[in-house]
């Protein structure tokens, strides 16, 4: 498959999961689209494989109810693609920025970096080498 092709396949496959749990919180959806052999990685490694990625997923969708999701930019580059989104709860919960970069392996997702930032944090960590006293 020519590069082009496999880099808007991949923007695709990574949209429709996403917009499949975000929509209906489906989560059997969102596995099916995931290698059986998943990795997520995360700074707090909190959830590391495919089983404990999914259990946050479905623990997060009950106080995630109605999140709003604003997808700002879907980047792809071969076998990785990079969403830039901004999410927020109904009413005035907290606004977070959230950047996922998924790596895909034979149409399916095999790896996951997440980092996520509350919004009204965000200035507080534009000194992050400081130390704090």
């Amino acid at each position: 498959m020519p590069a082009k092709d496999m880099t808007t396949d991949n923007k695709s496959i990574v949209r429709r999961a996403l917009a499949a749990l975000v929509a209906t919180g489906d989560v059997d959806a969102l596995a099916r689209s995931l290698s059986d052999d998943f990795v997520h990685h995360r700074p707090d490694a909190t959830s590391r494989t495919k089983a404990e990625w999914l259990a946050a997923v479905r623990t997060a969708l009950g106080p995630l109810a109605g999140m709003q999701v604003e997808i700002r930019h879907v980047v792809a580059d071969g076998d990785h693609v990079v969403l830039h989104s901004r999410r927020r709860l109904p009413g005035a919960g907290p606004e977070i920025a959230v950047v996922d970069i998924w790596r895909l392996d034979d149409g399916l997702i095999a790896e996951t970096w997440e980092i996520i930032e509350p919004v009204a944090e965000a200035t507080g960590h534009l000194t992050w080498w400081e130390p704090a006293y």
